[in-house]
């Protein structure tokens, strides 16, 4: 058995309930609006997101989700789709996970307002049912995953992010959706404020690791559906990156922010960046930090009893840190 089929095993009746409820919950009047949001459900990816909402409803609701779980997974997915349709946009991207993005197929005014569309259809659900607790974990998610990739475009520009900000970035950034779902998953069935809080921060770090993952992939040699090196001729400040800045010669940190500045579009050059952030142990401090998050992530679910949830959260985390895309 897959691995994401184990970690779906215990919520196995819910996903497949969600699934509708998540379809139903972005019709609309308009044709156009419909068609685009039927190629958007054929195409979801592993659905990460709303499986950590249903598996922590169920560790702090006793195995059992209520209606308000459904909507919080699906006010997640709606959030999260209308994030990905505008940074295709953002990105000028034309694919999406293997397929066309919907910028690609119907041009970026109409992906921007698809996703306007979901984002307030996803804060209207919640609206409409009164879920004002829900909502509020939400609302803060965006605020802050804007402001994370505001944050790195202004800090881009002078290559001038120290671990801390990095770390902030992320945290906004990646961090914060993962921390909302574990908060709306536990929101959903418990009123125990410590219980929730500490659910938020236990997504918090997975998130943490699951950014780093994604940095280390820049790095290495295997196909993960975006070529090695993509970050640094993008100028994105990565952790084994900034860590190799703060570790070398004053002159080897000249040569690495002139090459990711002035050359990051020459292959041979950003092989050599790979190379110098290799041979100054920036990988192997990214890995450490990343373990350091995945070890705090498994003892927090710790202190919950001992069930198929837990079960089931404890291998989202090895799983997240050792996926290989």
């Amino acid at each position: 058995m897959k691995v994401t089929e184990q970690i779906k095993e215990p919520i196995y009746n819910e996903m497949e309930i969600f699934e509708q409820k998540f379809s139903k919950s972005m019709s609309s009047k308009v044709a156009l609006l419909n068609r685009i949001t039927h190629f958007i459900v054929n195409r979801k990816g592993k659905q990460m997101r709303p499986m950590f909402t249903f598996l922590s409803a169920k560790l702090l609701g006793n195995g059992k989700v209520s209606e308000r779980t459904y909507r919080g997974a699906s006010v997640i997915e709606l959030i999260h789709t209308a994030t990905l349709v505008h940074d295709d946009v953002v990105d000028d991207s034309n694919q999406r996970r293997g397929f066309f993005s919907i910028n690609a197929l119907w041009k970026n005014k109409i992906a921007v307002l698809v996703g306007d569309y979901l984002l307030s259809k996803g804060l209207l659900l919640c609206i409409h049912n009164e879920d004002f607790d829900l909502l509020k974990i939400i609302s803060v998610a965006v605020q802050e995953m804007s402001e994370g990739e505001l944050l790195q475009i202004e800090k881009a520009r002078n290559l001038d992010i120290t671990e801390d900000i990095y770390f902030e970035i992320i945290r906004q950034k990646t961090a914060t959706l993962l921390s909302a779902c574990c908060a709306m998953g536990a929101q959903s069935v418990s009123q125990d404020k410590n219980s929730i809080e500490k659910m938020r921060y236990f997504g918090e770090l997975i998130g943490m690791a699951f950014q780093i993952k994604d940095d280390l992939f820049d790095y290495g040699e295997t196909k993960i559906g975006k070529p090695t090196g993509i970050d640094i001729k993008e100028q994105k400040m990565t952790l084994p990156l900034i860590y190799s800045l703060n570790n070398v010669s004053p002159k080897k940190r000249k040569w690495l922010i002139h090459s990711v500045k002035k050359y990051n579009m020459d292959k041979q050059r950003v092989k050599e960046v790979i190379q110098t952030v290799k041979e100054a142990g920036g990988l192997d401090y990214a890995q450490k930090r990343m373990e350091s998050f995945q070890k705090e992530a498994l003892e927090i679910l710790l202190t919950f009893p001992k069930n198929s949830y837990r079960d089931s959260l404890e291998l989202m985390v090895n799983y997240v840190i050792k996926r290989k895309q």
